[in-house]
């Protein structure tokens, strides 16, 4: 009778189990929603203003602007983590230099830089020096001046560099002149003073801190024009970003601190390729543009 009782009901179970489909999925049934995937954030190419904290390749506090010119390469092992990214390489949004340049547009040139004062001579100074509020009013001024509403209006003089240039000049102290007869805040020679007057139409006072400023900035503006023109053709923008890093002869930025401070014969020269002789002053002066004490002034 217990057999007989077992029997049926193992016959029940199973007539029920095909009846229902057993214990597998139906095949019609919808399949169980599975979560999309999370998008990624794309990774910046920038580093962050905000975190303070170096990525785990970074072996050394190398100033970044430093850094983007060229300085020693960082010493990062492989990671093995997975999770580990390679940044992309930002795409250049610029030109290359001219490998051949244009001819110049400009044929009135500066006045050939002087030749370098004797060891051992120490600057003077010469009338009252302007507060760092002073300086700072006169050089944000000469960074928000047109130099040329004409012919290139789209010309700039970021208010960092002048800010750089000058701090690199003379520790933006108005008063002071050179050896060199380099004089105040941009350290402008008088020849060269007298000519960009003479260029621009104007009667700039060389000892005047504000109209030092501007002379300055007339200069950078003149050099961007005169470079721009000849290896860059006529994109003028004076971008830290459109640099090749290690590479000084990359971009007007770089071209225009040297010329500043060498020449623009020494930098531009016709039929030859654009030349950085003084790699150590452009090192310095990007450097200042993000680092620069006076930048907080």
């Amino acid at each position: 009778m217990g057999r007989s009782v077992t029997r049926l009901g193992v016959a029940l179970l199973a007539a029920l189990l095909l009846a229902t489909g057993g214990g597998c999925a139906r095949v019609d049934a919808p399949a169980a929603e599975v979560p999309a995937p999370v998008a990624l954030p794309t990774e910046s190419t920038e580093p962050t203003e905000a975190d303070g904290s170096e990525g785990p390749d970074e072996a050394s506090p190398t100033p970044k602007a430093v850094q983007s010119m060229g300085a020693a390469p960082r010493s990062a092992a492989a990671s093995s983590s997975p999770s580990a990214s390679v940044r992309p390489t930002p795409r250049r949004s610029a030109p290359a230099p001219r490998r051949v340049p244009k001819p110049p547009t400009e044929t009135n040139v500066p006045p050939k830089q002087p030749k370098p004062a004797p060891s051992g001579c120490r600057p003077t100074y010469k009338g009252e020096q302007a507060s760092r509020a002073q300086v700072k009013a006169a050089l944000t001024d000469a960074a928000g001046r047109t130099y040329w509403p004409t012919s290139a209006p789209d010309i700039r003089v970021p208010l960092d560099l002048i800010k750089a240039t000058a701090w690199q000049e003379s520790g933006w102290q108005s008063n002071i002149v050179a050896c060199d007869e380099g004089i105040g805040l941009m350290q402008v020679m008088p020849d060269t003073a007298t000519w960009m007057n003479q260029r621009f139409g104007q009667n700039y006072d060389v000892w005047d801190y504000r109209d030092n400023a501007y002379l300055g900035g007339t200069y950078l503006a003149w050099l961007t024009k005169y470079i721009g023109d000849m290896y860059f053709d006529a994109d003028y923008r004076l971008d830290a970003s459109l640099c090749t890093s290690g590479v000084l002869d990359s971009c007007l930025l770089n071209a225009v601190i040297a010329a500043y401070n060498f020449g623009h014969g020494a930098v531009a020269r016709p039929g030859q390729p654009l030349a950085i002789p003084n790699p150590g002053y452009v090192r310095n002066v990007r450097a200042l543009m993000s680092e620069c004490v006076c930048l907080g002034f």
